[in-house]
């Protein structure tokens, strides 16, 4: 059996807590961590106790979501709130971080950014991380890393939509087959 790299390893947890997202808009997971360990996860949610989009609906003012915290700022108030520093750590985001998250983790001493999908990546973001010196790394997900089965369950898809191609003359049919399997294992 093969381990999962750390990037895999760190990227998949922060897939796990966007699951925890409480946004309609966009479930975004964030863990910081330092040698090698954990020291915090967040993701994008209300305050505590507070009311969530997913309950009361977002409360948009100018085009933002005011009702959320970021997984990024979450992960970084947790460490904050429990005095654990953050300076020298590294993040690992589901979604490039937005302008005000950037400049927060350069505050919190984060010296490294690894996320899996570009997200609105504002220039000014790109530039203020390469002024504090800020490693920033697309490392996205594997779905290995989440599911050890899944290239095994491509392989056995893929023979299905064949078989149905060669059992049916329906052209339309076989290619939605196709493109929904293509989306399911992207």
């Amino acid at each position: 059996m093969n381990r999962i790299s750390w990037h895999q390893y760190f990227m998949a947890q922060s897939h796990l807590l966007a699951l925890r997202s409480t946004c309609t808009r966009l479930a975004v997971g964030a863990t910081i961590v330092r040698d090698k360990r954990i020291i915090a996860g967040g993701y994008n949610g209300s305050i505590a106790g507070g009311d969530h989009c997913i309950d009361k609906g977002c409360y948009v003012i100018d085009n933002h979501c005011v009702r959320t915290i970021h997984a990024e700022m979450n992960a970084i108030l947790q460490c904050a709130k429990f005095g654990v520093p953050t300076s020298g750590a590294e993040i690992y985001v589901t979604h490039f971080p937005c302008l005000q998250c950037c400049k927060s983790i350069i505050q919190a001493g984060i010296k490294a950014v690894y996320y899996a999908k570009d997200y609105k990546n504002h220039p000014y973001a790109v530039e203020l991380f390469q002024q504090a010196g800020v490693i920033v790394e697309h490392v996205p997900l594997e779905q290995e890393s989440m599911d050890p089965a899944s290239r095994d369950k491509k392989e056995l898809v893929d023979e299905l939509i064949k078989e149905i191609a060669s059992l049916s003359s329906d052209q339309e049919k076989h290619q939605l087959f196709k493109e929904k399997a293509e989306r399911l294992f992207k």
